[in-house]
């Protein structure tokens, strides 16, 4: 089996899911010649096997001899950026947030192959615009995260919130709730993984300002990037209650899944990719209240060719309330979570993709 991949390889949430599945079609003997999105390759964050980084590096240096017509190419990227092919057959794996495609969008999506989302609720607004070749395949839980069983923090209930700050996050919403409801309560913590690489420094710092008004909280923590996922397993283990999953548009969501499956609580959003992997057994889910433009002057631009719809939006008042439903779960282990993870594995993931590109 050959199979050209045009992948990003970094330590953003797109290039865990591009080794991971790189990680995959290795112990599957597949062949593959790699295409780096970006100029900038950075596998640092994960640690890699002497034989994967030979594997990965000889994938790279031989990718010209992958350039035929016969080889399929997967691509993992976003729909704004993927018109252009390296082989003849080619076929898009990318994540969307939002709810109401546009006709660029339609037009890339029809221009492939097969274009697989990540959620069911984003491959039905495109097949409900009439678009036939597109699925929904799943993410599954990264294997180099894994229960440590250590204590971290004693006789307090450590809130986590990890992701680039940003509207459609609903991040300053999710700190104000909390801190309206635990601020300056020494029982409680929450710690805030949520530098956005896209700010400089100083704009960085602004907006933090802005979400504490101008006030000092003696129990909340602001964590810079983590540099490895060594480290990010060790804050999700540190946590009782991931806040992540309170975002108003996910493809998928990897920090609020990821310590779902590690056997944490989650507070999640009923709603865009969440409903592929939350349930009432394994999360705290909360209702959308609303929907609010996805336009944010930064990010996403009303009358853009790409990005356009709404984000789903939630009550203060429910959020506390389903903050304080997670509370009383601490100290109990999310079987139901763990056992997500045992069953939604990036192994399925793969031989899922691979199905639908080799299918004769």
């Amino acid at each position: 089996m050959k199979l050209l991949l045009e992948i990003p390889l970094n330590r953003l949430s797109f290039g865990n899911v591009s080794y991971n599945l790189v990680r995959e079609l290795h112990e599957l003997g597949a062949e593959i010649g790699i295409f780096p999105i970006g100029d900038n390759i950075d596998l640092s964050a994960f640690d890699l096997s002497e034989e994967l980084k030979t594997y990965i590096e000889d994938a790279i240096n031989q990718r010209w001899d992958f350039l035929k017509p016969h080889i399929p190419c997967l691509k993992l990227w976003h729909l704004n950026g993927s018109e252009n092919r390296k082989n003849k057959d080619q076929y898009l794996f990318t994540f969307y947030e939002c709810n109401k495609p546009t006709d660029p969008e339609l037009a890339l999506c029809a221009n492939q192959d097969l274009t697989f989302f990540s959620s069911t609720e984003a491959q039905k607004h495109f097949e409900n615009k009439g678009l036939k070749n597109t699925a929904a395949i799943p993410l599954g839980f990264d294997r180099d995260f894994y229960r440590t069983d250590k204590t971290y923090l004693k006789d307090v209930v450590h809130f986590g919130l990890m992701g680039k700050y940003e509207n459609r996050k609903h991040t300053q919403k999710i700190i104000r709730a909390w801190l309206k409801k635990y601020g300056n309560n020494s029982k409680y913590q929450l710690s805030c993984c949520i530098t956005n690489p896209f700010f400089q420094q100083d704009q960085m710092q602004q907006l933090l300002n802005q979400t504490l008004d101008g006030n000092h909280f003696n129990n909340i923590n602001i964590i810079p990037t983590l540099a490895k996922n060594s480290e990010v397993n060790e804050l999700l283990n540190a946590i009782d209650i991931d806040l992540t999953g309170l975002s108003g548009g996910e493809g998928w969501n990897l920090p609020a899944f990821n310590a779902t499956c590690l056997g944490k609580w989650s507070v999640v959003l009923n709603s865009t990719s969440h409903k592929d992997w939350a349930t009432h057994e394994n999360s705290i889910l909360i209702e959308p209240s609303g929907e609010m433009p996805v336009a944010d002057g930064v990010f996403f631009n009303e009358g853009s060719p790409f990005n356009q719809g709404t984000f789903y939006t939630w009550t203060e008042e429910e959020a506390i309330a389903a903050m304080e439903k997670a509370e009383a779960k601490v100290g109990q282990l999310n079987t139901e979570g763990v056992k997500m993870g045992d069953t939604m594995t990036y192994s399925k993931t793969v031989k899922d993709i691979l199905s639908h590109i080799f299918k004769d």
